[in-house]
């Protein structure tokens, strides 16, 4: 298990700030037109003293590195998330936020982003594209239903994460990110994740924490819940460069990696853009695949979805997701079976009986003619000796 994050990470935003050439868009102090800018850092959880997060105002005008990382240009060719909903269960959704104007449906007070981290994971899974602007979804036609996994500040119990994913699965989702992983909490969330498979809802998590209490040399748990449940889909994050981040986690397995660092999103409100890190974003790009996927295989089960995304997925250790392969690869129906061939099927022998109903005719008619000829070289004869014997 990986030694994990401080939070926040002032060392991975700085990196993620050289890494991501974002203009910056009615900035109040001066800078390089052409350079590097400083986007505000999402949270996960607030202190009780700290004010809540707010509209950023600072927009990124480049296409962040993960666009062309998941292929979505390529991927948008075959399916957009239209008809599909997925459930964020995390600290809220903002409704105001222009990129998902009239996708978002919250339950209770769901509508309500305090921290930002749960409208920053809805931008990543479902945000559309904008003229001017470079960051977007993974799914942009898909619809969001807010559910509210934590409290207002963004921390949390596996009662409340439990809640949240049943609510959801209870609301139609058919994909359900769940923003956080505890290292308690296994049979409250296993008994919700199993009640969300029941209703045919894929649930997509992260498999460990994005930041770990007590600093990067702290003993971390074996297990985080609810991305150890089997039937979760549980991801870790990958940065710009293809590798690991230097204080990645590696002990733990997991399902699939994304991109989910110095990755670019909205805030809880506004146009403006956040900047974030970890495994939490990387399911956040998890969840968006896996609405394209039931937007093009609608008929294809959750368990189904899974095992397209993972079967699909680049192999690497663990395997990384190929958003177009997903959508675009023939995989056999049945779990370890590989592709055969339909078997050949020759034409049966043809019958003989028209071939010797045809030699009977044509004996036939030579016969006849045969006796024609005979006719025509006797019967003079025959008249011209009065049909007498001839003399010998």
């Amino acid at each position: 298990m990986r030694a994990m994050r401080p939070h926040p990470r002032p060392a991975r935003a700085a990196a993620a700030l050289a890494a991501l050439p974002l203009l910056l868009s009615g900035a109040p102090r001066a800078v390089a037109a052409d350079g590097p800018v400083r986007l505000p850092v999402v949270r996960t959880e607030l202190a009780a003293d700290e004010e809540c997060a707010d509209a950023s105002d600072r927009t990124a005008r480049n296409e962040p590195w993960t666009r062309g990382a998941l292929g979505l240009s390529r991927a948008w060719q075959h399916a957009r998330g239209a008809g599909v909903t997925v459930a964020v269960v995390d600290t809220g959704v903002g409704t105001s936020v222009p990129a998902l104007s009239g996708r978002v449906t919250a339950a209770g007070d769901a509508d309500v982003d305090c921290v930002g981290h749960g409208s920053f994971a809805a931008g990543l899974i479902a945000a559309a594209p904008a003229e001017g602007v470079g960051a977007a979804g993974v799914a942009p036609q898909a619809r969001i239903l807010a559910v509210r996994g934590t409290d207002e500040r963004g921390a949390t119990t596996p009662g409340q994460l439990a809640d949240g994913i049943r609510a959801a699965a209870d609301g139609g989702a058919r994909v359900i990110y769940v923003g956080r992983a505890l290292p308690e909490g296994k049979k409250e969330l296993t008994a919700a994740v199993a009640h969300a498979t029941r209703r045919d809802a894929l649930v997509v998590a992260p498999f460990a924490p994005d930041a770990l209490p007590g600093g990067p040399d702290a003993a971390a748990p074996r297990w985080y819940w609810p991305g150890a449940v089997p039937e979760v889909l549980s991801v870790r994050d990958y940065g710009p460069g293809g590798g690991r981040p230097a204080d990645a986690p590696t002990a733990l397995a997991t399902d699939l990696a994304a991109p989910g660092d110095s990755v670019v999103s909205n805030g809880p409100e506004g146009s403006g853009h956040y900047l974030g890190s970890g495994a939490s974003l990387a399911a956040a790009h998890v969840a968006g695949a896996a609405a394209l996927v039931r937007a093009r295989h609608p008929d294809l089960t959750a368990a189904e979805v899974s095992r397209r995304l993972t079967a699909t997925a680049y192999p690497a250790l663990p395997p990384r997701l190929d958003t177009y392969a997903a959508l675009t690869t023939l995989l056999p129906d049945t779990v370890g079976a590989t592709p055969r061939q339909p078997l050949a099927h020759l034409p049966p022998d043809p019958s003989t009986a028209p071939r010797e109903r045809a030699v009977v005719i044509a004996a036939a008619g030579g016969g006849l003619v045969l006796l024609v000829a005979a006719g025509i070289a006797v019967i003079p004869r025959g008249r011209a000796r009065g049909w007498r014997a001839a003399e010998r």
